[in-house]
């Protein structure tokens, strides 16, 4: 095994390794899958729902180092996913639960993630990495969970150096549903239902939707149709929306916007109500001329402080990007209406004289907390008002 700038643990035999494209080498304990991946090292601050972080689409092709050290505690169930599989290519815990315990739970983390095909690595010092992370921006890095057997790490370190990284990367047209579909299932909890809601047919653009974005607009009566991220403006029409939404989802939004640019400008010009979020609001922003980088750590985490402008607030959001629409470049016809009070990046946008308006956030949560859903109601009015 390739043991140059190599840093290591009081471990049992190692059998997994995260290696880094300088050359350092963390050695630790696999879990889940025996197989390498690449990608880019994350990390996220969430201290619950590990598995719904998992299972979020956004995070394909991304590796989490979870900084809450004591993932798998309450194993994993059928209720908690946010799409039908584990997206993240792999996950970096402090800790390893080898015991779960919680009355919904169904299976172990584990378990979970051998039945996804995806690989994890313990024992690794992740206050170490968050810092290495804060400190010197994203990082290109392979995991291998290798177990038993001794591995040669040599040719996996040249496959790293010749991968590009997300930049110029379109991954929400790979993920995106590849039909059509409707959406029937409220929130668990129904916090909308004391009022008394029309439902209008919506038209949810896929780049990658979590199932509890679904849930909150069904909980307003929105007949949600969920569309594939290529679908053209007459596929869309034909649906007869009162509305469109435009998801959250994975990759560099310069390289996705390319494909669905006209789409996106003639729903904008047929003065469509549209909502969009996270990838959603970086295509939206795109669109209406604005311009969107790679951020230099990203926000991955349900603790996210956004102060909205509009009314002078504060919200605690959840939230997973790193890119961000570069507030500088906003068209003078956008209002910015939210900003991030870690970094003062944008956080949100409408348009003054159209019916748009967009989040780089998640009002829906799952984790996280739910300041924000309100924004969803204000959806709800901008359809209702021009219904």
């Amino acid at each position: 095994m390739q043991r140059d700038n190599i840093k290591n643990q009081h471990l049992r035999p190692p059998s997994a390794a995260l290696i880094f494209d300088n050359g350092e080498i963390l050695l630790g304990n696999g879990l889940g899958a025996l197989k390498s991946v690449i990608a880019e090292l994350c990390f996220n601050t969430s201290q619950t729902g590990y598995q719904e972080t998992l299972t979020d689409p956004s995070y394909a092709k991304q590796i989490i180092t979870f900084t809450f050290p004591h993932v798998g505690i309450v194993g994993t169930n059928n209720e908690d996913l946010e799409s039908n599989k584990i997206y993240a290519e792999g996950c970096v815990i402090n800790q390893s639960v080898e015991e779960f315990s919680n009355w919904r739970a169904q299976d172990s983390l584990s378990s979970f993630l051998k039945n996804n095909n995806i690989p994890a690595i313990t024992g690794i010092d992740t206050r170490y990495l968050t810092r290495k992370l804060s400190s010197e921006g994203a990082q290109k890095v392979a995991l291998i969970h290798f177990g038993e057997k001794k591995e040669d790490l040599k040719n996996l370190r040249q496959k790293l150096k010749h991968w590009d990284g997300l930049e110029n990367l379109d991954l929400a047209t790979l993920v995106s549903t590849k039909n059509e579909y409707q959406w029937d299932y409220g929130l668990w909890k129904n916090d909308f239902n004391k009022e008394n809601y029309e439902e209008f047919p919506i038209v949810c653009l896929d780049f990658g939707i979590k199932h509890n974005i679904l849930r909150s607009l069904k909980n307003l009566k929105f007949k949600s149709t969920i569309l594939p991220a290529l679908s053209n403006i007459k596929e869309i029409l034909n649906k007869k929306p009162k509305g469109i939404f435009l998801s959250n989802g994975p990759g560099d939004p310069d390289a996705t916007i390319k494909l669905i640019l006209p789409t996106i400008e003639e729903i904008i010009n047929l003065k469509i109500p549209t909502f969009g979020i996270c990838l959603g609001h970086q295509l939206v922003s795109l669109a209406l001329g604005a311009k969107t980088k790679k951020m230099f750590q990203g926000h991955r985490g349900a603790n996210q402080p956004v102060k909205n402008l509009i009314n002078n607030t504060v919200e605690i959001t959840s939230q997973n990007h790193g890119f961000e629409v570069d507030r500088d470049s906003l068209p003078s016809e956008i209002q910015e209406t939210h900003i991030s009070l870690f970094d003062g990046s944008n956080e949100g946008i409408r348009h003054k004289n159209l019916p748009v308006f967009s989040v780089q956030y998640h009002p829906e949560a799952s984790p996280g907390p739910h300041d924000s859903s309100y924004l969803f109601k204000e959806f709800y009015k901008l359809v209702k008002t021009r219904a």
